[in-house]
């Protein structure tokens, strides 16, 4: 099993939106990158088009909930970045795990 680690520093979130592949649904955006490590780190933003604290908080809830579900599954060395839309604080986690398990499947990261 890979080890999770979150990305906390500006200058990682903006690498994986300008060199990464993204994937995009109604819900949830998400941006995959390989990174040096055998590692796979995670960052999860919400923009105020979420809605109030409350919707954002919610929202970073559900996608670290899916995205620890998955964590078994998934092969090292890659940047996850998931990027919260208006949606997704109205929707279960299980729509959430579902669209993330689309996404990384669509960049190999699934094994």
């Amino acid at each position: 099993m890979s080890q999770i680690v979150p990305i906390c520093e500006n200058s990682s979130f903006r690498r994986a939106y300008a060199r990464g592949k993204s994937f995009v649904s109604p819900v949830l955006v998400t941006y995959v990158m390989k990174n040096r490590t055998r590692r796979i780190r995670v960052g999860i933003t919400t923009s105020k088009k979420t809605g109030n604290a409350v919707k954002r908080n919610r929202s970073r809830r559900i996608i670290r909930e899916a995205a620890r579900q998955l964590v078994p599954q998934l092969s090292g060395g890659y940047d996850l970045i998931f990027v919260a839309r208006a949606k997704t604080p109205y929707v279960k986690s299980t729509d959430i795990v579902r669209d993330m398990k689309k996404h990384l499947t669509e960049a190999g990261v699934l094994k």
